[in-house]
């Protein structure tokens, strides 16, 4: 993730370690995630027998709401489902990223 944050010219200095993050989630309005899968899947934390169980992910099924941005409901590289997709804090955005967080962008500076 920060190679590609890096290629977004976002500085180090403003990224948050997960472990920093993950506490606060629960107090966090929305949170966007954009084309991710196995990093926010919370069967990492809920089942041991899991192939990605005690992975490190990025609690955002705890946040308020959760908009996800993502071309399909393909499974990512550990090939299982994320019922984080299902969840009812959960909303499906499928798009583009870019395009989609753009139009985003736009439609909240315009509300």
């Amino acid at each position: 993730m920060n190679v590609l944050l890096a290629e977004a010219d976002v500085p180090y200095d403003k990224l948050k370690d997960m472990d920093e993050v993950n506490p606060t989630l629960e107090t966090v309005d929305v949170a966007i995630v954009i084309g991710a899968n196995d990093v926010v899947n919370p069967v990492a934390r809920t089942d041991p027998s899991s192939p990605i169980a005690g992975m490190p992910i990025i609690d955002v099924d705890k946040c308020r709401t959760v908009v996800v941005i993502k071309r399909s409901l393909s499974p990512g590289f550990a090939g299982i489902p994320n019922p984080l997709f299902a969840n009812d804090n959960t909303l499906m955005l499928f798009n583009d990223g870019k395009k989609a967080f753009t139009e985003l962008i736009t439609a909240v500076k315009e509300s």
